[in-house]
């Protein structure tokens, strides 16, 4: 059996893959270049380079990615770079729609001339209210004024004098009076009456042909006959008629002197603002509807070019010309090219804009100027960086982005006219249309869940990028991360790494792979380490980064994060946790598991337990009944009943009863990384060969007996090893691993150490026998055999006892029957 041993036995060189640091080819990192690609991740850089030349519909990239791969980083610089290769595109301003108060127009303009225009509209209302206010103080206004007010006069006065003669050759007087004019009937004065003086009335006399005439008082009036009084009243309605009529024209020509004033206004008003607005017209009226909406404001102007007078003449009067002005809604740089925009808190209102209120005196209030652009707007002809996690936990956000992907074009709308119990009344801002491209980070569950539930989803997204988490370990591209660090050492303002040190770190970066063979794509955390190392050679005072400073950055790291780890620990020096380390045990194997963290993970060794006796329960693990393991490690388990199944029951039925335990583990248990060592525990157990308690095990099993690769090899192997160390280190102490995890071990420098000192072991083993005669000492075929044979003795003595048993049961029958 030392045969076997020592054939499985793995060599130093095999326990860890080396980075020599003299074929790196430089001194330190001020030798090298920095880097100027991407490594690592070719399929994902030709996704997303394809996916920005492609600018049909629905062409959208969502990068797939674990946090700290680089996936935003780069995304965002290689969106930067493609964007200052495009034509900045319009930009956007908000005006007072004069037709439509409650829907502002949307106007675009060349980039870079938005806020061009919202400057020169502020500065034209100043300069229209001092043109405006000067052109009504000229003389020529006053003086045109006055002499359409004569000529209303004059025409008045030949109407009034007109019926008052009609009326008097119907023998009525009209005078006016506070409640309008009124008809006074006249008669022929008498030789013996006095005659009126107009002088005591206050009238001028004047020289009238024919019989003079007076009024006929209402005592008169009423001695008259009924029938003459109904002639007067007859005649009196027809000279009020007469009357009316003549004041209808008077009105008429009321109006029209108000209309001559008002177009006199208008054509004054004109002519003060029309060079004004012509030079704004000629610099900025580049579109028709800018034109046409300047056209409108210069009706407006004219027809309240009052409030501009008052603003002059009252400082403190409050004129509201914000109508006048412009809302820059969205302003790019002519010279930057297209906008990228990175929105990191993707609400719905920071997506899609929205329109802001103001409280003035317990009323909210808006107008087109609180119109808020989002990051559809910002992001108009250019790219939209988004998280998908983030945009999925805002309310509404995802159906924002889907709907402006749809249509093309972005709608401001308040939620709460949608939501609200009572709908709100707010302004509904003219749509712009809407040309970008989104690009999307997220996880590749978030992903998959989105193709599952959102059928629209494919339809937008057409482009993958798929951000692996390891790339290959070659010479090549030991180099290249040597590149790296000499980047993340310029940006970060570090020390230099020496050949040592940046060896030592793709050592490092293939640890964290997981494999001897591939190298971590997780720059985030390869930045740590770099940053790490660096202060710790400050610290030290050192001048150069070596291998010692990379070694002490990754120990201080991992010791910030151990706590949980050391406690458990603590528990076994102090005899709380029994892990046998020495000796040896029938039924009974130390087994390995991975404790994770998430930010940190750490093997933890446990001991596994096996009683056999005679029954019919078969294999049954006590965890599994109390509902304490997951549905992968009860597979592992019917595994283990199979094999059983497969090797000794070909020729005789399986009878026996097993019980198989994690001791001392009070957690739920899921995996099925310890199939293989429940096997061999199981196999001592119904052997009575016992096992080495100075070997760990893990490895998953199939039912022929081939041992499978699993997870966390490199963690597993050191969480017994420092228990080992714990208990004192014997010599015959090790890990017995799968053949398959070979590849995978990036072991510590002690676990290095202690096996070139002959102190600690890791064997590969391609099945169970090959790992029972390790941990027994035995021939595999010599185990079987003994397994074999208690099997069949107990269905012997199974069989004896069910032939006792019905013989008894029969002369109890018997006896009743007597």
């Amino acid at each position: 059996m030392a045969k076997i041993t020592e054939q499985k036995r793995l060599s130093l060189e095999q326990l860890r893959k080396k980075t020599d640091p003299r074929s790196l080819g430089f001194a330190t990192t001020e030798d090298i270049p920095a880097l100027e690609e991407f490594i690592g991740q070719k399929r994902a850089v030709s996704a997303i380079s394809f996916g920005l030349e492609v600018e049909s519909k629905g062409y959208n990239i969502f990068v797939l990615g674990n946090p700290g791969s680089g996936r935003t980083t780069y995304s965002l610089e290689r969106l930067r770079t493609a964007a200052k290769k495009r034509p900045a595109p319009d930009d956007w301003v908000y005006v007072y729609n004069f037709d439509d108060p409650g829907q502002p127009l949307a106007i675009n303009l060349p980039a870079g001339k938005g806020k061009a225009l919202g400057t020169a509209f502020d500065d034209l209302v100043e300069e229209l209210k001092i043109a405006i206010s000067k052109a009504f103080e000229k003389s020529q206004y006053e003086d045109a004024k006055a002499i359409l007010v004569k000529e209303f006069q004059e025409e008045v006065n030949v109407l009034m004098e007109g019926v008052k003669s009609w009326a008097a050759g119907k023998d009525f007087a009209l005078k006016r009076t506070p409640q309008g004019f009124v008809n006074i009937p006249l008669t022929e004065v008498k030789a013996d009456e006095p005659e009126e003086k107009p002088e005591e009335k206050g009238e001028q006399k004047r020289e009238t042909p024919g019989p003079q005439k007076r009024e006929i008082q209402q005592e008169e009036f009423e001695a008259l006959p009924e029938d003459i009084q109904k002639e007067w009243q007859k005649k009196s309605e027809e000279v009020s008629q007469k009357t009316l009529e003549t004041l209808r024209q008077i009105r008429d020509l009321e109006k029209g002197l108000k209309e001559k004033i008002v177009k006199l206004e208008a054509e004054i008003c004109r002519s003060a603002i029309t060079p004004y607005l012509q030079d704004v017209k000629e610099k900025f009226g580049t579109t028709e509807v800018l034109c046409k909406w300047i056209d409108s404001l210069t009706e407006d102007i004219i027809d309240n070019f009052g409030m501009f007078v008052a603003a002059v003449k009252d400082e403190s009067a409050e004129v509201d010309f914000t109508r006048y002005t412009v809302n820059v809604f969205v302003c790019n740089d002519p010279d930057h090219g297209a906008p990228v925009i990175w929105e990191t808190n993707p609400s719905y209102y920071n997506l899609s804009g929205k329109v802001e209120y103001e409280s003035r005196q317990g009323y909210l209030y808006t107008d087109f100027k609180k119109i808020v652009p989002g990051a559809f707007q910002k992001a108009n002809g250019g790219f939209l960086v988004l998280d998908a996690e983030k945009v999925l936990m805002n309310f509404m956000s995802w159906e924002a982005l889907k709907r402006v992907l749809r249509t093309g074009e972005a709608n401001i709308e308040n939620l709460g006219e949608q939501y609200g119990a009572l709908p709100v009344s707010s302004l509904r801002p003219q749509p712009i249309p809407i040309n970008l491209k989104v690009l999307m980070v997220g996880t590749p569950y978030l992903s998959s869940l989105l193709q599952y539930y959102d059928a629209e989803f494919q339809k937008m997204f057409k482009i993958k990028a798929d951000f692996d988490t390891d790339m290959k370990r070659t010479p090549e591209m030991e180099k290249k991360m040597a590149q790296f660090v000499a980047t993340c050492v310029k940006r970060e303002n570090a020390l230099p790494f020496d050949a040592s040190g940046v060896a030592e770190f793709i050592d490092w970066s293939s640890r964290a792979a997981g494999d001897q063979n591939r190298i971590s794509t997780e720059f985030n955390k390869i930045a740590e380490i770099i940053v790490e190392a660096s202060a710790w050679a400050k610290a030290d005072g050192a001048s150069i980064v070596d291998a010692s400073y990379v070694r002490k950055a990754i120990d201080e790291k991992r010791f910030r994060s151990d706590l949980v780890q050391e406690r458990i620990a603590r528990a076994f020096e102090d005899g709380v946790i029994r892990i046998d380390t020495t000796g040896k045990v029938v039924g009974q194997i130390n087994g390995l598991s991975v404790i994770d963290l998430l930010d940190y993970r750490f093997g933890h060794p446990s001991r596994i337990t096996a009683n056999v006796f005679m029954g019919q329960d078969g294999v049954v693990n006590i965890e599994r009944e109390v509902k304490m393991t997951g549905p992968i490690h009860n597979k592992g388990l019917l595994i283990l009943t199979s094999y059983l199944g497969r090797k000794y029951a070909q020729d005789m039925p399986l009878s026996l009863s097993a019980r198989i335990t994690f001791e001392q583990s009070y957690g739920g248990i899921e995996g099925d990384s310890a199939s293989s060592t429940e096997l061999y525990c199981l196999l001592s157990a119904l052997s009575s060969v016992p096992l080495t308690q100075e070997i760990a095990v893990t490895g998953s099993v199939d039912q022929f007996g081939n041992i499978q690769p699993i997870g966390g090899v490199n963690e597993k192997i050191e969480g017994f090893f420092q228990y080992c160390e714990y208990g004192g280190l014997t010599g015959g102490q090790g890990v017995m691993i799968p053949a398959q995890n070979v590849q995978h071990l990036m072991l510590s420098q002690t676990v290095l150490d202690a096996v070139k000192a002959k102190k600690f072991t890791i064997w590969a083993v391609s099945t169970i026998d090959e790992g029972l005669e390790i941990l027994t000492g035995l021939a595999a075929p010599a185990i079987h055999r003994k397994v074999k044979a208690a099997l069949k003795k107990w269905l012997k003595q199974s069989a004896k006892l069910k032939k006792k048993y019905k013989l008894e049961a029969e002369a109890d029958a018997d006896d009743e029957e007597e």
